[in-house]
């Protein structure tokens, strides 16, 4: 659990996280476009979840296992060590539709030596409308979304270890989300996968 200060300290580390390609791929798998680039050729849509950028500060990512739609992760950056859980969106759309974008991740983080353990961070690959609140619904659970740039993180502290819980029980994520020029997003998770991935991420970084 983490504080929103936490947060908002975490966000150039979660940004770095999504700054290029990763060496590690997986099999039938396609790798992502670059973040940082403003037009992508194509929005990602009903593709499987593709090699993931590199670890927070530039470490290199070795692949734990790949649990359904989620892999898990360890990396070593500035002599810390880092773990965490990482998927892209099942389906994604856009409201016009086609609107480009660069790709989407939902992933969640444990790093021992700042004492912070199942952090949930998402990337909608646009920069959000300034001020906005953006939303993840599982099932019949709804959590707000403090956003900043493209990322977003759980507005509610006290909630975050609640949600995890619910992501580990639930079937699917719907994450909705609003860019600065008026384009709205909906992008859903399979969470088939993620509770092996976390406890996977949880041995490994313990």
């Amino acid at each position: 659990m983490t504080s929103m200060k936490t947060n908002a300290a975490a966000i150039p580390l979660a940004l770095a996280a999504l700054v290029g390609l990763s060496a590690v791929t997986f099999a039938q798998q396609n790798p992502p476009a670059k973040q940082g680039k403003s037009a992508p050729k194509s929005e990602p849509r009903q593709t499987k979840q593709a090699a993931p950028p590199p670890a927070p500060g530039g470490g290199q990512p070795t692949l734990l296992g790949q649990f359904g739609e989620w892999g898990a992760y360890t990396a070593n950056s500035g002599g810390k060590k880092i773990c965490y859980a990482l998927a892209k969106p099942s389906s994604s759309a856009t409201e016009p539709a086609n609107r480009p974008r660069d790709p989407a991740y939902t992933f969640v983080s444990t790093r021992p030596a700042e004492n912070v353990r199942n952090e949930i961070s998402i990337v909608v690959g646009y920069p959000f409308k300034a001020g906005y609140e953006a939303s993840a619904d599982i099932g019949s659970s709804k959590y707000a979304l403090y956003t900043q740039g493209d990322g977003a993180w759980v507005k509610n502290p006290a909630e975050e270890a609640r949600m995890v819980d619910t992501m580990r029980r639930g079937a699917d994520m719907v994450v909705t989300g609003e860019s600065g020029r008026g384009t709205k997003s909906t992008d859903r998770y399979s969470l088939k996968g993620l509770g092996q991935a976390l406890d996977r991420v949880a041995q490994e970084c313990k």
